[in-house]
């Protein structure tokens, strides 16, 4: 049974102003609380959650990775689940994110994404990957075309050639994207991802 989340650090959304939007950073596997905040720049308020499951040592993952990036569709939809409860938990219902995730985080942000589009007002995932299953808000995505920035590294080698295409394809078809491959980059982040990202974060929906 998926865990809940315990631990977060956040910035500037004690005193959120109706209809504010937050920045929910979703770090990838053996990762924690801390690895993403410093990508963030400017002063969009954001939250940055602990994944509940240990991968051991100091790091976590938001549910148990398999080989070759197999879990099965109920571990992470029941991941998914302690993720809204969290952000219920945590956030006022009113508030639009913004769910920014890496590698497993980014699947979980487009989890969040799939299920209750009416809470995101735009997506990034880098070095991401989706789920290969139908999801409750598939259908209306196709109509509501929600903005989503999809980053990866042209020399990642951790997500598969099958991987990128199925998540390219998912996101041209259900999304309105924008996608931007870097050269040389691996399966992480650099100035260039970081500058991306700070101008779609500015950038109107």
């Amino acid at each position: 049974m998926a865990k809940g989340i315990t631990t977060y650090t956040s910035f500037n959304i004690e005193n959120l102003k109706e209809n504010s939007p937050v920045a929910l950073l979703l770090h990838g596997y053996g990762a924690d609380e801390n690895d993403l905040p410093e990508i963030m720049t400017g002063n969009l308020p954001w939250v940055s959650p602990r994944a509940p499951l240990s991968s051991g040592g100091n790091g976590f993952e938001w549910y148990l990775l398999t080989m070759n990036n197999y879990t099965p569709q109920e571990d992470i939809e029941r991941a998914t689940e302690k993720l809204w409860e969290w952000i219920d938990n945590t956030l006022p219902a009113t508030t639009p994110l913004i769910p920014i995730g890496f590698s497993q985080g980014a699947l979980m942000a487009t989890q969040l994404l799939r299920t209750r589009p009416e809470r995101i007002l735009k997506t990034v995932l880098m070095a991401g990957f989706i789920l290969d299953a139908k999801q409750p808000a598939d259908d209306r995505l196709e109509e509501l075309k929600p903005d989503v920035l999809y980053c990866r590294g042209e020399a990642d080698t951790r997500i598969s050639a099958e991987m990128v295409e199925r998540t390219s394809n998912w996101l041209t078809k259900h999304t309105k994207l924008t996608a931007k491959v870097y050269s040389g980059l691996g399966h992480s982040v650099d100035n260039r991802v970081i500058r991306d990202l700070s101008e779609y974060l500015t950038k109107r929906t």
